[in-house]
């Protein structure tokens, strides 16, 4: 649940926001084969483990069914086309778009006082950031460290351990228990196994909410489409702040280098695209990162035919 800062922030805002080569130096790009000596599927393995950050002990989260996107303190046509733009690349995931009126799940907000929002927004509603569930966020120093962020856009993401049979949350919040609390089984869901297995899981990670802070001081050298396509990118998969993507054909280097990417990369959506389109129910540590990086090499195969195609 938003916080009652959040939910005002959100109630004054503008309209929208409602649902408002050879060289190792070089940046990697899909197109290639072979790129710098290493073969595709490692240099892709490389970037999800430079890359993904995953909660603590849980593997990669994904919005699961729909995403509602609000955007608030930017100039009305601007949170529109945040906005919109935003949804299209969620809805070419699969994923579905909340309708006008729909209550953010990804907030985008705009401040020239960035650290004071996000200490304000802390201070107020703290279990908006860290709901007290084993596993839904990255710790207290990775909230401080959001906190203090001198980067032209900072982001928080919670996500959820799901039992992906019946959609339920499958850890206990603090403080949570079912009446009478008098036994042990009271204070944690209970979950139903269908089909027990050491391969397998039907616990599954979901994004639940993404708070995303712009600098408006930093941001004039990109444009409406860069800044909308980098915020995509970091609030529809858990991406680390600090990693390096320097070597990498990614719109998460727009910042350092405006000039080089004007949307998302084919980088950017065969990763994306083999997030969402891993099953996610393999048991075993780094499996699910394994299984991500082999979906993103299908994706990317999918890609370059398609573009041959268009060539053609």
């Amino acid at each position: 649940m938003l916080g009652p800062l959040l939910a005002g922030i959100l109630a004054a805002s503008s309209p929208q926001q409602q649902p408002t080569a050879s060289d190792p130096e070089t940046p990697t790009r899909l197109e290639d084969i072979e790129v710098t000596g290493r073969r595709l599927e490692t240099v892709i393995r490389d970037f999800v483990n430079d890359v993904a950050a995953p909660n603590p002990g849980r593997n990669l989260a994904r919005w699961d069914r729909g995403v509602c996107i609000g955007a608030a303190n930017f100039q009305a046509e601007t949170a529109q086309y945040l906005v919109d733009r935003i949804s299209t690349v969620a809805d070419d995931l699969g994923l579905r778009s909340g309708a006008p009126g729909c209550k953010p799940n990804v907030l985008v907000i705009a401040s020239s006082d960035p650290n004071v929002l996000a200490s304000d927004l802390i201070e107020r509603s703290p279990l908006s950031f860290r709901p007290g569930g084993s596993g839904m966020d990255r710790g207290g120093s990775q909230l401080r460290a959001f906190r203090d962020s001198d980067r032209p856009v900072r982001w928080w993401a919670v996500s959820v351990p799901t039992d992906s049979h019946t959609g339920q949350r499958a850890v206990r919040l603090r403080g949570e228990c079912a009446d009478p609390c008098s036994k042990v089984e009271h204070y944690a869901p209970q979950i139903e196994v269908f089909a027990a297995s050491r391969l397998s899981t039907q616990i599954v990670d979901d994004l639940n909410r993404v708070i995303v802070i712009v600098d408006v001081n930093k941001i004039d050298n990109v444009s409406a489409q860069q800044l909308a396509d980098y915020v995509a990118m970091v609030s529809l998969s858990q991406i680390n702040p600090t990693a390096d993507t320097s070597a990498y054909a990614s719109i998460l280097n727009v910042f350092d280098e405006p000039d080089y990417a004007s949307s998302l990369t084919e980088w950017d959506q065969a990763y994306l695209r083999g997030l969402y389109g891993s099953q996610r129910t393999q048991q075993l540590a780094g499996a699910n990162r394994s299984e991500v990086v082999a979906t993103i090499r299908r994706a990317h195969s999918d890609l370059r035919r398609q573009a041959d195609q268009t060539e053609n």
